[in-house]
């Protein structure tokens, strides 16, 4: 969590990569053949660098995925049927190279903290920011980054590396998670700059 003296007004607060985790939301299925691959793959792709960016460094790579229950899970009758526990759907995107440093966290709901073991990998981790990628940026990452607000956690949002394709615009939710959750807004490039300044210091 954040110290006590740290500064977190919007976008002020310096990010410590020491103490940062990068969480996937939702990044599943080979999003190249997909029905959505005209909005899912590019941003898939810059997810892909920050892992292996992440991996360099030694970061946490987190997974955080949908693992739905059919006949149960409630967000199924809103959006159909979709990320099903054991289904391909709810496996990450083979783009993304994982490792086996890396965590898996399955979800029912759209916030990757709720009634989850998240919060507690955290704190083991002695994690303090969120670096936040996935989908969709106005439903999982925003109900994420509400969570990880509320929990005291800095929070980073990477606009290239998320997507808006279900509900509202992607710049107003990204703009209502810098308002009011206090996230900083870093692109795929921005935080691979500052991960390799650190390599070079190692």
């Amino acid at each position: 969590m954040l110290d006590k003296s740290s500064n977190t007004k919007g976008a002020d607060f310096e990010i410590d990569l020491k103490s940062s985790a990068l969480v996937v939301i939702d990044e599943l299925g080979d999003v190249e053949s997909g029905q959505l691959s005209d909005v899912l793959l590019a941003p898939t792709l810059q997810t892909a660098r920050l892992v292996d960016a992440a991996h360099g460094i030694k970061m946490p790579v987190i997974y955080t995925n949908d693992a739905h229950i059919p006949g149960i899970d409630r967000e199924l009758l809103l959006w159909g049927e979709h990320g099903i526990a054991g289904s391909a759907e709810a496996q990450v995107s083979p783009q993304i190279n994982v490792c086996e440093s890396d965590y898996i966290i399955e979800k029912r709901r759209y916030s990757a903290f709720f009634q989850t073991s998240l919060r507690l990998l955290l704190d083991e981790l002695e994690v303090g920011t969120l670096i936040l990628v996935g989908f969709d940026t106005n439903i999982c990452v925003r109900h994420t980054a509400a969570d990880a607000y509320f929990n005291n956690f800095n929070i980073v949002v990477v606009p290239d590396a998320t997507a808006t394709f279900l509900v509202g615009e992607q710049a107003e939710g990204l703009e209502y998670m810098q308002k009011c959750y206090a996230a900083k807004l870093l692109n795929t490039d921005d935080i691979i700059n500052l991960i390799e300044k650190k390599s070079t210091n190692l």
